[in-house]
């Protein structure tokens, strides 16, 4: 009987921490700004959340994403990330809030699906990742020691935040 009570305790405990992930993605998903912590409920544990502010590509990888960028992006959102016409800016307060709350996976996945607008597929995961590193090089977010993946999945465990915590 005390296996039994153990494993269903477990099961429960883990129950209650997908409850809790599952409560912060829907906050998430309503604009609720408690990005960075998250409490495994049950486990009286707290465990912090990566950012773009921790460091999450190199300066090597941004280097290699500028002319990528240029290649690619510039003729519609302008060499210099301001945006023109109908694509928008990629620098600056109105892209940083625009992208606020959510994570690196939503925005690698709508640079992955969607750009550049004419052929997305011209454009590898990996090219695709370093152009995500000079974006977030150019928007004065830190460099690390570790390149940004290329997955959508491991980027979505990386909160986009405007501010630094």
């Amino acid at each position: 009987m005390q296996r039994h009570t153990t494993h269903t305790r477990r099961r429960s405990s883990r129950g209650l921490s997908l409850i809790a992930a599952l409560g912060m993605v829907a906050a998430l998903a309503a604009g609720v700004g408690i990005v960075g912590q998250v409490v495994v409920a049950g486990s009286g544990a707290t465990r912090q959340t990566r950012s773009n502010w921790d460091g999450i590509y190199t300066e090597a990888q941004a280097r290699r994403g500028q002319p990528f960028y240029e290649a690619s992006c510039a003729e519609c959102h302008g060499s210099d990330l301001a945006g023109q016409e109908m694509a928008p800016g990629l620098l600056g307060g109105d892209f940083t809030w625009n992208w606020n709350g959510l994570t690196l996976g939503d925005l690698f996945e709508r640079i992955r699906v969607s750009m550049p607008q004419a052929d997305p597929n011209s454009v590898s995961r990996a090219e695709k990742a370093d152009i995500l590193a000079y974006l977030l090089q150019a928007n004065d977010f830190p460099a690390g020691d570790a390149e940004l993946a290329d997955r959508t999945s491991a980027l979505r465990g990386i909160s986009f935040l405007a501010e630094k915590p």
